[in-house]
């Protein structure tokens, strides 16, 4: 997909949050573009195909959908996938833990799936290096740290989560996408030297409501 490294930026928004809406994220994936990253993430049918209008960039897809009962919420049905697919997506993205998927289905029927009847990519969101090995034994493309600190197992783990970006780098044949927590130029060059093929980075771009607070916390904790 990528010959070269480089930054993918996440551009998403929730519904309550102000740049939340197609046409900004469109606008959002544009300036990403011009300041020269390399791949948009983004969430949604809606999305996803708003910006695979406006830019020339691989587009990770995923819809985030929580069904009752069930834990995956990142793209968790073959339906769901498929809908991102559909939707101009290059690349599906897909919660890759051992919980139960909703549809029934295993992680490895939906893959098979997927690669039969689509032209998608698939990248594995987890959280540990055993999801990333039964990920891997599932037939997924790209291996993403996304859900690390996230998960029941991982809510210790600080971010990034540069001790599993590591293991994952010696251990799959992959390429590696690391996600999560990344932040500042000193971050991606440590990431980089790892070997990681590509970096995922959100909040600290695409959401100036998180940036603020932050510079914002920063000044009250020195007490000008």
């Amino acid at each position: 997909m990528w010959r070269q490294k480089g930054i993918i930026v996440s551009c998403q928004a929730h519904e309550e949050e102000p740049l939340h809406g197609p046409q900004i994220m469109k606008a959002m994936a544009d300036a990403a573009q011009q300041g020269g990253a390399i791949g948009i993430r983004a969430n949604g049918v809606t999305d996803v195909s708003y910006i695979k209008q406006k830019v020339n960039l691989p587009v990770i897809g995923i819809l985030k959908k929580q069904y009752t009962g069930f834990i995956p919420k990142i793209t968790p049905t073959l339906e769901d996938a498929l809908a991102i697919a559909y939707a101009g997506a290059d690349i599906i993205a897909m919660e890759c833990t051992k919980n139960e998927r909703p549809d029934k289905r295993t992680l490895k029927e939906t893959i098979q799936y997927l690669k039969t009847h689509t032209k998608c990519k698939i990248m594995a969101d987890i959280s540990t290096l055993e999801e990333a090995e039964y990920a891997f034994k599932s037939g997924v493309d790209y291996i993403g740290t996304t859900l690390a600190g996230y998960t029941k197992e991982t809510r210790h783990v600080q971010k990034p989560a540069f001790s599993l970006m590591k293991d994952l780098v010696n251990k799959f044949p992959l390429p590696i996408i690391a996600e999560g927590g990344i932040e500042t130029p000193e971050h991606v060059m440590r990431i980089f030297k790892m070997g990681i093929s590509w970096i995922v980075i959100g909040s600290a771009i695409t959401r100036p409501q998180y940036i603020t607070e932050k510079l914002v916390n920063s000044i009250n904790e020195r007490k000008f």
